[in-house]
């Protein structure tokens, strides 16, 4: 019973742990999209 548990928690926490890596990415991108708008207001201006 325990061993089942500390397995199903096991992978839980990667499960989590690659949800977060992948939001992280979808941020990352977000924020360079944002950068390179900046960049192009600030040469046209």
């Amino acid at each position: 019973m325990i061993r089942t548990l500390l397995i199903g928690l096991s992978l839980f926490a990667l499960t989590a742990c690659e949800t977060a890596k992948g939001a992280g990415k979808d941020i990352e991108k977000a924020g360079d999209a944002i950068q390179g708008a900046a960049t192009d207001v600030q040469e046209n201006l």
